[in-house]
């Protein structure tokens, strides 16, 4: 018997869709609406999910759900958290230029 522990590193539209309780056709519709949300597909072309996708369905999946937003509000949403996270990865790589300055003076 495999080892439940292990963490698979893609799932299928099936797994994610009874993990999530949300039906196939719903996650397909969400790739088309959301270019946050967009699985691989392996070579036989089915599509496989990564844990980033799955947390990204569950984000989209929390707006749409809990949060009331209609597509288009959730869209601004992920937008305007996408501009955030890249806003903190600058900050932080001007940061980490300027400690490798002080390091190279010391």
């Amino acid at each position: 018997m495999p080892d439940s522990n292990i963490r698979k590193l893609y799932r299928s539209i099936g797994e994610v869709s009874r993990r999530l309780d949300l039906e196939p056709h719903v996650l397909r519709y969400w790739e088309s609406e959301f270019e946050q949300l967009s699985p691989r597909k392996n070579r036989a072309g089915r599509r496989v999910y990564k844990e980033e996708d799955v947390a990204a369905v569950r984000r989209i999946q929390h707006l749409l759900r809990e949060e009331r937003y209609t597509i288009e509000g959730a869209r601004q949403v992920l937008a305007r958290e996408a501009d955030t996270d890249a806003e903190r990865r600058e900050e932080l790589l001007r940061l980490r230029a300027f400690l490798e300055d002080v390091r190279e003076q010391l």
